[in-house]
């Protein structure tokens, strides 16, 4: 490439005011690329902040259906649901996550009556319904199976299809679980249910708060380095989505989010297809921990951190942050 130089050439041209910013913006964000996560637990105008995740809460179905409404009135097109399973109804194989009148299924027939012209992404994995905290079945040693776990992600796929849900979320990085599921999902008449594939999910140290939202920190046993991937490595996250890419999945997610832009970029380059990310409880954590001591503002580091996704790639953000972000843009 060959260009002018200095001083025919002057880059802060372009940025001497506001007008031309706009104009020569790159990227650009809007309400809707995000997607707003929201954490459902039982009761009736039931309200339970979460202590880990400052200005984040547990809602009972009503109170979600509300959050539904100020999404669409903010132009947020999708909404995330995850539930806090009652330790009563957890068990070892994770049943509740069968159950057609389980927490999830609920609050997804309550918003798409509600709320009609509303996505709503559903998480397909086992931790928010085993005793053990684990996104699968184990073994007698300790050890999450891959076949058997499937079995039980297919079943709960098509419960929460049959719901409504519009996404379909799977989080649990089990081996061929995108492909099993799309196959269920076209022999049960779903054929426009779409599937988002976790497809690089890593073994993260920035989950800690989400795993006190939907109750299962305190159970884990272990760790989940065994399915989910390795910081380490960015090849196999390539290896990764093609492989959910060629069983079915319409998009794909990189989880977490801002360390791991560069997953992100490398993604969009290699494949046609929509990537997401999840801007995840951790990494909302610490933006609301540094706003808090004053370490920047709350709002530029908020619209600052959406925008690097978008500059990565991103087609959008799952970010607890989704209505504020809205609101603020606007306004």
């Amino acid at each position: 490439m060959t260009q002018a130089s200095y001083p025919a050439l002057r880059l802060r041209r372009t940025r001497a005011s506001a007008w031309s910013r706009a104009m020569h913006a790159e990227n650009r964000l809007t309400p809707s690329d995000f997607i707003w996560p929201l954490f459902v637990t039982e009761g009736s105008r039931a309200e339970e902040p979460i202590k880990s995740l400052p200005g984040v809460s547990r809602w009972s179905v009503d109170l979600i259906v509300e959050r539904a409404r100020e999404a669409q009135a903010a132009g947020i097109p999708c909404l995330a649901l995850f539930p806090n399973t009652q330790p009563d109804r957890r068990s070892d194989d994770g049943a509740e996550a069968l159950n057609p009148d389980n927490l999830m299924c609920r609050a997804i027939r309550a918003i798409k009556d509600a709320v009609p012209d509303i996505g709503v992404l559903t998480d397909v994995a086992l931790d928010p319904y085993t005793a053990h905290g684990q996104d699968g079945l184990l073994d007698e040693t300790g050890y999450v199976v891959n076949d058997a776990t499937i079995d039980v992600l297919i079943g709960q796929s098509l419960n929460q299809a049959a719901a409504g849900a519009d996404i379909i979320a799977p989080s649990d990085m089990m081996d061929g679980r995108v492909g099993a599921i799309r196959e269920a999902l076209e022999e049960e008449g779903h054929a426009n249910v779409q599937i988002m594939a976790y497809a690089a999910k890593y073994a993260s140290a920035f989950y800690g708060p989400f795993r006190d939202a939907v109750g299962s920190g305190g159970l884990l046993k272990g760790n989940k380095k065994s399915y989910q991937m390795d910081p380490a490595n960015s090849q196999e996250a390539l290896r990764e989505v093609a492989l959910d890419i060629a069983e079915g999945a319409d998009s794909v997610m990189v989880k977490p989010g801002l360390p791991y832009l560069d997953i992100i970029a490398r993604v969009k380059d290699r494949f046609e297809v929509p990537v997401f990310a999840y801007q995840v409880s951790g990494e909302y954590a610490m933006l609301e921990a540094a706003a808090a001591v004053g370490a920047g503002d709350r709002d530029a580091l908020v619209l600052e951190t959406l925008l690097a996704f978008k500059r990565a790639g991103c087609s959008g953000v799952l970010t607890y942050h989704a209505l504020h972000a809205a609101r603020l843009l606007g306004a």
